[in-house]
């Protein structure tokens, strides 16, 4: 098998809210539909995602409640992914969301934008 030719990128933004609220946003339907895309339709293990008249299907991977979620796109090499995982640290219960995404080396810095303008949003709707 060819192996992937886009970089493994992985973002780390700190977040105010609890794991539990954090999770509903980055797994359930109604929460990604309010920063992440337009709309969601699950059907099986695949989201239909929507954005503005355009849509791309991912299957779920991996969903570990108040954890994470990963997916990979319907189109995509099978070593690519995104994800969605929560990191709350220990001593100070500062909670994280940590993306990972792949993207061409040549729009690295595009989807780092992305993904922080996207972040920004959700953000926004946990109240800071």
């Amino acid at each position: 098998m060819v192996k992937s030719l886009k970089k493994k990128i992985r973002m780390e933004f700190e977040v105010k809210a609890s794991p539990a609220m954090l999770y509903n946003y980055i797994s359930s339907p109604s929460g990604l539909s309010q920063w992440f895309c337009s709309d969601v339709d699950i059907y099986n293990n695949f989201y239909k995602f929507k954005w503005d008249g355009d849509e791309n299907i991912a299957e779920l991977i991996k969903k570990t409640p108040s954890k994470g979620i990963k997916f990979r796109w319907k189109e995509s090499h099978p070593d690519e992914y995104f994800e969605f995982e929560i990191q709350q640290d220990e001593l100070t219960d500062d909670v994280a969301l940590v993306v990972t995404d792949f993207a061409d080396l040549d729009e690295e810095k595009n989807t780092i934008l992305l993904w922080e303008n996207q972040v920004h949003e959700l953000k926004t709707l946990l109240g800071g």
